[in-house]
């Protein structure tokens, strides 16, 4: 472990989805800011995500005095953003999103390739075309950032214009920005983030940690149920109750010298049920997902005693 590393259980960040939040119109119920943070400070952990627009206040004062309140900093922003199209200019966007992580203290932006439509249930092909589209607007767009003092990074994820473990490659291949790796939607998409982690480790900006029922991620592959449906029925699981190998991805990682943060981000849709209880319970996901990443950083810790 390098000397200005902070430990392993002092990266750790939680992300709104885990609660149910989430930009998808329609996706379930929405918990309050309030209840979220006090549960992700309950668990913890050091930092979170933004969450979808009207999750917190407007303007990013707002937004970092509520999480100075919660006794949490901000690690950044997922902002899906159309990218492979030369007729729309994702500058614009971006830079709104980039001005108010940097307002509020932020490390990182997460980009993801959006198609363009709600939702992350199909997505079109894309040609040569978009992709020198796509690959150009990330240098642009990873090149603003890195200026502001951020750590641009793309999220390839289900439903959007980069998700399958090829498409991930060609990002590598034919850009300069970081990955985001998330765990859950590479696996569903049909990559391998521990051969990614192994193979491009200086790549790895930032991860998303996600444990995976592997039955669920085959269906979704196979077109025999949509991701959305696969979430509600629960492909994702809290850490070490899947099939996600997230030990040896973190073995890996901080052997390699990552050092920025872990998000846990299991995507759930909520239901609320008479008494205003929620089901899934999210707090007890991620209770067990905490606990899961404390030992390995346990573990981690005893084979370098």
């Amino acid at each position: 472990m390098t000397a200005t590393r902070p430990p392993l259980v002092e990266r750790i960040a939680g992300a709104p989805i885990t609660w149910g939040v989430s930009e998808v119109p329609g996706w379930g119920a929405q918990l309050d800011a309030a209840v979220v943070l006090r549960q992700m400070r309950e668990l913890g952990l050091a930092a979170t995500e933004f969450g979808p627009e009207g999750f917190l206040p407007d303007s990013a004062a707002d937004k970092a005095a509520v999480l100075r309140a919660a006794g949490l900093r901000l690690v950044g922003q997922f902002v899906p953003v159309v990218l492979h199209d030369p007729g729309r200019d994702p500058l614009p966007d971006v830079s709104r999103a980039i001005d108010g992580l940097v307002a509020a203290g932020a490390d990182t932006l997460v980009l993801a390739a959006s198609t363009g439509t709600d939702g992350y249930d199909s997505r079109p092909e894309l040609d040569d075309a978009g992709w020198r589209t796509l690959l150009t607007n990330l240098d642009r767009l990873a090149a603003l950032a890195t200026a502001q003092g951020l750590t641009p990074t793309l999220h390839p994820h289900v439903g959007t214009m980069v998700e399958t473990g090829e498409e991930t490659q060609r990002v590598l291949d034919g850009s300069r920005i970081g990955l985001c790796l998330d765990t859950g939607h590479l696996l569903i998409g049909g990559g391998d983030p521990l051969a990614l982690a192994s193979h491009h480790p200086d790549r790895v900006a930032h991860v998303h940690l996600k444990d995976v029922d592997l039955q669920w991620a085959d269906r979704v592959r196979r077109g025999e149920t949509t991701y959305t449906d696969a979430v509600r029925g629960g492909i994702f699981r809290p850490l070490g109750q899947g099939q996600a190998d997230i030990a040896a991805l973190i073995t890996t990682l901080e052997r390699e010298g990552y050092s920025g943060w872990y998000v846990l981000e299991q995507d759930a849709i909520l239901t609320t049920g008479p008494a205003g209880d929620v089901t899934p319970d999210p707090l007890a996901d991620a209770r067990a997902s905490v606990a899961a990443i404390h030992a390995i950083a346990s573990s981690l810790d005893g084979r370098s005693a």
